[in-house]
């Protein structure tokens, strides 16, 4: 019998958020004296999607990967009383929530990488804490997106909301992406709380849109990497242009054979251009300490 365990290691934390007790599950990988590597999943869904990035040995050479189940998502459970209210996120609790867990695990200067939701709030991280992150690092990180279908299906007694997740969110990945690696990333999404894949896209369709003042990030403060898959309308390559005529000194990168979900959908493809990013960090930050 072949049997292999990953390097990641896997632990519950318990830590006020948000001015309530949470038990929140973290996972981790790498050397603990590694640059720390904070990755933030996408709405609806979990850690999970940064398997391949947590299992990469050139990674893992210099960084330590840090993901970690947001509250009401994979296996973070809401605090106590969440039956009495529907679940909605807001920015300034999606701020908090990540500089909470930043200052809980001790991080000095983490590189901060999101996606899709994790990417907005990436700019969002850009923009009021650079002096938090030696680096951040936007994957389909657009400043705003219009709605493209009704919300309230995603919640309701007569439709299986993670289904109906699954399938809005399929046709934002590449169709070229492995049909493995694709179904996962669905089977991520089929999985969701009621109401939470909803609750997330209220801070990403509404209360997110940080257009009007993504011309005052300083990347000087902080370097802002921006990378897109080529194959997604909902932050789409040109929208990743727009933000790079708009904040000087971002680095941006469309992603070929990529769509909406490049860490989970196709991670050999998107380590080819994730690497480069790592590689421009940890030599900038090797000179910084010399």
């Amino acid at each position: 019998m072949n049997v292999h365990f990953e390097p990641v290691i896997g632990r519950y934390m318990h830590v006020e958020l948000l001015g309530k007790p949470h038990r929140v599950y973290v996972e981790e990988a790498g050397p603990a004296n590694g640059i720390p590597l904070m990755c933030l999943h996408t709405a609806g869904a979990d850690t999970r999607q940064y398997r391949a990035v947590m299992n990469d040995a050139r990674i893992l050479k210099d960084y330590r990967v840090i993901a970690f189940d947001m509250p009401w998502h994979g296996k973070s459970s809401p605090p106590a009383g969440f039956q009495n209210a529907d679940y909605q996120l807001t920015s300034r609790d999606y701020l908090d929530l990540i500089i909470g867990m930043c200052d809980a695990l001790q991080l000095d200067r983490p590189v901060a990488m999101g996606c899709s939701i994790g990417g907005r709030i990436a700019l969002h991280l850009a923009l009021e804490y650079p002096q938090r992150f030696r680096a951040i690092i936007g994957l389909q990180a657009g400043a705003h997106v219009d709605p493209y279908y009704d919300l309230n299906w995603l919640h309701r007694p007569d439709v299986h909301g993670g289904e109906m997740a699954a399938g809005i969110v399929s046709g934002l990945m590449c169709p070229k992406s492995p049909e493995a690696e694709r179904w996962e990333t669905l089977w991520h999404y089929m999985q969701g709380g009621p109401g939470v894949f909803k609750g997330d896209l209220h801070f990403y369709v509404i209360d997110g849109d940080i257009r009007a003042r993504v011309g005052e990030i300083d990347t000087t403060r902080c370097p802002l990497y921006l990378l897109t898959g080529e194959y997604d309308y909902s932050c789409s390559p040109e929208d990743t242009r727009d933000l790079q005529r708009r904040i000087k000194g971002t680095q941006a990168v469309i992603m070929e054979n990529l769509g909406h979900f490049p860490m989970s959908e196709n991670p050999s493809q998107f380590l080819r251009y994730l690497m480069p990013v790592l590689d421009q960090i940890r030599a900038a930050n090797s000179s910084k300490n010399i």
